[in-house]
């Protein structure tokens, strides 16, 4: 049996007083999950007795409902005057895949699938890595879609809100590999692809179980933006005969599916590069020419500005006339009675 449970930070923020120290919900609510879910499965995996796997989700979902119930009421916590449907009571995701064999010494054998939110099942096999859980998302897609959009859980384990353990059954045949991860792991990466060569890429460059586990961690590390929690157990093959299986598989997946992705991406990070030179020199030239502009365009906003007399003073008036038109007889007289009737400087009053 391998389980991951990933506390809901978010969800389960609400931070509580123990004989430990403060703990936050989601802290509590995945270590309080994982100890029921390893004692009822401990009872219900008796050898040679095949899982009733329907009626083992219902009992885990009760054992787990009523202790996180029972923890909650222990702890005391006084009622938040928050009021959200995305808040929980010690909330918690869950992944658990049991193995039982079909037959005694046979190859085959029997998985046993529960799980609750978005942590994953997988199986890994030679040929390729297969998902066996399905993400419980308000926004249903498929693995690819859920990389691309930050979707709310929808049936996740807590005290204070209705849930349900999923389960299915998958048979295989050995050699494989079994891993059981939080989204942490695979939610930061570009795609379900890469994280099939994560895997298999650190077990070919590993000299042991524990420098696999290591370049796991290393490469996990770096792109999460979340705790991250890996379970992994081979069946049908020990550990120099896993990397003979699984290291061809590595180069196809480079071949096929990550090499391609990548230089898309490193073509693309050059054009945004690129293009943020260009929206800089633009920004830059523009300046320049616009200070190069400046001085004419502005010339009379910066000059003395006359001072305000109460009346204008009398000026005459230009006209002008086109040198093809002659002034017109109505004009001249026009202009004779306006000299004529002011006293001061001529005005002319009108032209044609």
């Amino acid at each position: 049996m391998l389980a991951v449970f990933d506390g809901m930070g978010g969800a389960g923020g609400t931070v509580y007083d123990t004989p430990d120290g403060p703990r936050s919900g989601a802290y509590l609510a995945s270590r309080i999950a994982r100890d029921v879910v390893e004692q009822e499965m401990l009872n219900l995996l008796v050898p040679d007795w095949n899982l009733n796997g329907e009626a083992a989700a219902e009992e885990l979902q009760r054992a787990v409902r009523d202790a996180l119930q029972d923890r909650l009421a222990e702890l005391k916590a006084p009622k938040s005057g928050l009021r959200s449907r995305l808040l929980r009571a010690l909330p918690t995701t869950m992944a658990v895949l049991a193995l039982q064999r079909s037959h005694r010494g046979g190859s085959k054998w029997l998985i046993h699938v529960f799980w609750a939110g978005d942590s994953r099942g997988y199986v890994f096999e030679p040929t390729g890595a297969r998902q066996l859980t399905i993400d419980d998302l308000r926004d249903q897609g498929d693995a690819m879609s859920n990389l691309r959009r930050d979707s709310v859980v929808s049936n996740a384990i807590s005290a204070d809100t209705e849930f349900h353990v999923n389960y299915r059954r998958v048979e295989l045949e050995a050699p494989f590999l079994l891993v059981c991860a939080t989204d942490g792991c695979f939610g930061y990466l570009p795609s379900p692809m890469h994280f099939e060569e994560l895997v298999l890429g650190s077990l070919a460059a590993a000299r042991s179980v524990t420098g696999w586990s290591q370049a796991i961690q290393d490469a996990i590390v770096p792109v999460t933006g979340d705790d991250a929690a890996m379970a992994v157990i081979a069946v049908g093959a020990d550990f120099d005969e896993l990397k003979s299986l699984y290291t061809p598989r590595v180069a196809d997946l480079a071949a096929e599916y990550t090499g391609p992705i990548d230089a898309l991406s490193r073509s693309v990070e050059r054009a945004e590069q690129e293009l943020h030179r260009l929206q800089q020199r633009q920004l830059d030239d523009t300046e320049q020419l616009w200070t190069r502009y400046k001085s004419g365009y502005e010339h009379y906003l910066h000059g003395p500005i006359e001072p305000h007399a109460d009346a204008p003073e009398t000026t005459e008036p230009l006209v002008v006339v086109p040198a093809s038109e002659p002034v017109s007889e109505a004009a001249q007289a026009e202009t004779t009675i306006a000299d004529d009737v002011h006293d001061g400087s001529p005005k002319i009053e009108g032209t044609s």
